[in-house]
């Protein structure tokens, strides 16, 4: 299967052409875009992909999308050329959550947390529970930094895995052990994204929407 991953959740983003089946996965070109240029870049990008490695939009058999946590402007640009054409495709679309990639990157079974600085003094918090290359959500929220310490306290996770130097410094001075990992990427995505393709874990394009993971209206009032 040929398919496209895309990801705008943050400064940066990307888009990977990649293909496999169940027992093969291989990247077949991969570009990055520039936050601020996701809606001026993302389809000319991805023309120049497929036309450089001499395929067409038909030849694409599905859409990996990185829903989020991220930013609102650049989720929404991303997620709107992936609705737009996978409509015009008659393609399935499978998400994948920044968090979900991350607990995946701890190459640890069981229960796994992760972690993303979502600024405002707040953190991206995710619980799965881990096995091989799949994670099964428990929780994703938004919560303070010492709502985070007292979570990890509480679920005791058999790991927890950031991306962000300040998440794992808060962690940290609480004497919680973080595990460094890079920021998923769309081809992290892709991988991540070819078995659920595969598996028919997919919606359509009236289903995707961004995982902004903030707090509701009346939570704020309260807080």
């Amino acid at each position: 299967m040929l398919f496209l991953s895309i990801d705008t959740s943050g400064k940066f983003g990307g888009i990977t052409l990649a293909e496999g089946d169940a027992n093969s996965f291989r990247i077949v070109a991969s570009a990055p875009i520039e936050g601020g240029a996701f809606s001026a870049q993302l389809i000319p990008t991805l023309a120049v992909l497929l036309r450089q490695h001499g395929a067409g939009p038909q030849e694409l058999g599905g859409f990996v999308a990185v829903s989020g946590p991220g930013s609102f402007t650049g989720l929404r640009v991303g997620l709107s050329a992936v609705k737009g054409l996978a409509e015009v495709l008659e393609k399935e679309i499978a998400t994948v959550s920044l968090l979900e990639a991350l607990a995946i990157a701890s190459a640890h079974p069981g229960r796994i947390a992760a972690a993303l600085d979502a600024n405002r003094g707040e953190v991206f918090f995710g619980l799965y529970e881990v096995e091989g290359e799949r994670a099964s959500k428990i929780t994703e929220e938004l919560l303070s930094h010492s709502e985070f310490v007292t979570a990890i306290k509480k679920e005791k996770p058999a790991r927890t895995i950031s991306s962000d130097s300040s998440v794992i410094e808060i962690a940290g001075s609480a004497g919680i052990e973080v595990l460094s990992a890079a920021r998923p990427d769309s081809t992290t995505a892709a991988r991540i994204g070819l078995k659920k393709l595969l598996a028919g874990e997919t919606i359509g394009v009236e289903e995707l929407d961004a995982n902004y993971i903030r707090r509701s209206d009346a939570e704020l009032l309260h807080r």
